[in-house]
Formats: C-alpha cells, sequence, structure tokens
C-alpha cells in the first residue's frame, strides 16, 4: 500500500515558485487496479514521478506500508517494491531482450521463464528472446517488453505513466488485454496514468487529478459515469473507438 499526506511539489521558474502538486493525500491500497486520470498538465505524471522516488516532494510524507520513503531515491524506491514504466520506454543498443528481464528479475533467470514473461504480453518469444531493445523495435513491442520486465520484477507497487502514448490501435488494443490479464492475476497495486476509456472501464477505483489537486476518488461504477456526463470524452484514439477523458 502506498499513502501520501500533504505532498507538495514546487519548481522554480525565472525565480518564483510555481505549485504543481497541492496538498495532496491519497492512499493506494493493496490488490487495487487504479488509473489515475484529468486534463493534461494537471499534475499526473509528476504525482507518479514522486512516488516512484524521479521526483521529490517539496513537502509531505510518501509511505510504503508502514515505512515512510520520502527521503529514499527511484533506485532506493525501486528496491523497496516500486515499479515504474515510462511514457517513452528507454531503448539499450547492444542488450537483449533477455538480458532486461534478467537484469529486471534480479536473479538468474531461465530462458523458459524469460519467454513465459514475453508470452504473458502477447510477444512471440522465439522472436524476441534475442533482439536487441534498439530503435529495430517499435513504440507497441517496446511497451509490452517493458510490462513483461514489470512482470519480471514482481514488486507490490507498480505504476505505469500513459502505457498508450506513441502506439497504433492494434497494439493499443494489446495492451488493454495485458492489463485485463494482470488485473485478473494481480498480486499488489497497479497504477495507471491514462486519459483511455478502455483503460478507465478495467480500474477498480478511478482519481481524478486537475491543477495539481485531486478533485473526484472513488469506484470506477462511481466516477466514470461522472465523466462521461461531464463530456470529457475528447476525441476517438488513434480515429478507433477509443474515446479519451
Amino acid at each position: 500500500m502506498i499513502r501520501l499526506e500533504h505532498i507538495k511539489y514546487e519548481v522554480q521558474e525565472e525565480h518564483v515558485g510555481k505549485e504543481i502538486i497541492r496538498d495532496v493525500s491519497l492512499t493506494l491500497p493493496d490488490n487495487t487496479f487504479i488509473v489515475l486520470t484529468g486534463p493534461n498538465g494537471g499534475g499526473k505524471s509528476t504525482l507518479a514521478k514522486l512516488i516512484a522516488g524521479i521526483e521529490t516532494p517539496t513537502e509531505g510524507h510518501i509511505f510504503l506500508d508502514d515505512r515512510e520513503i520520502t527521503g529514499l531515491d527511484v533506485t532506493e524506491r525501486a528496491k523497496a517494491g516500486i515499479s515504474f514504466a515510462f511514457q517513452q520506454p528507454v531503448r539499450f543498443k547492444g542488450l537483449q531482450v533477455y538480458d532486461l528481464l534478467k537484469i529486471a528479475s534480479g536473479k538468474e533467470l531461465s530462458i523458459t521463464d524469460a519467454c513465459q514473461y514475453l508470452s504473458e504480453v502477447g510477444l512471440c518469444a522465439r522472436d524476441y528472446i534475442r533482439r536487441e531493445v534498439n530503435a529495430s523495435l517499435s513504440g507497441g513491442e517496446l511497451k509490452r517488453i517493458e510490462i513483461a520486465t514489470v512482470l519480471a520484477r514482481h514488486t507490490p507497487v507498480t505504476i505505469f505513466d500513459e502505457p498508450e502514448a506513441g502506439i497504433d490501435l492494434w497494439s493499443f488494443q494489446s495492451l488493454i488485454q495485458v492489463f485485463r490479464r494482470m488485473r485478473e492475476q494481480m498480486h499488489g497495486t497497479i497504477m495507471i496514468i491514462s486519459h483511455q476509456e478502455r483503460i478507465l472501464e478495467i480500474a477498480d477505483e478511478i482519481v481524478v487529478i486537475g491543477n495539481g489537486r485531486i478533485t473526484e476518488q472513488g469506484p470506477r461504477e462511481e466516477i466514470l459515469p461522472r465523466l462521461a456526463a461531464s463530456g470529457a470524452a475528447a476525441r476517438d484514439y488513434e480515429g478507433g473507438s477509443d474515446g479519451q477523458y
């Protein structure tokens, strides 16, 4: 479980402080699939980076279960049990997919186990296990490989920052199936930052953030109809039928 208490985050712009996150208190319960949504520039990605340790709050406290982790950096939080999947996955020239999975697992990993993680995200292991994590991979392939590394880590908290960004409709539909399986087999807390209706529809809980503050939070059954009624659906996804919020 992740608990945030009165988190604030401020940056300096032309020697003037600008608040990005404004006194946010939030609990992410165990074994819950949470989607964090809201307008662009509202603070979603910043809040996720604060949880992962990529950024440090100006004020407030962050707890993993009963342990305060506010002062831990991103490496220490990863060791403590928090995984973070970036909006744009990193490419590693010269590093094979198998090596990346071994590093993520933190242990000796058999080819069979590595192939299983790739299969779980819909990739043919035979075609990918020895591929380099470089520019020859598409955005959708990189996203799924990154999710496979998250599965290999088995951490209690996993955060995905807009996993649909920059991928085509077919890859997006495949990712939805991956997230459905993760939800069904979930052991821990999963938080996804997304505008996508298809992802919001499989959430247990939806948190809406705007202007650096939590504006709504609750079960999907309560929050999603209000988002739809407010006319928040902006446009179809890549010309398809997956609305954005």
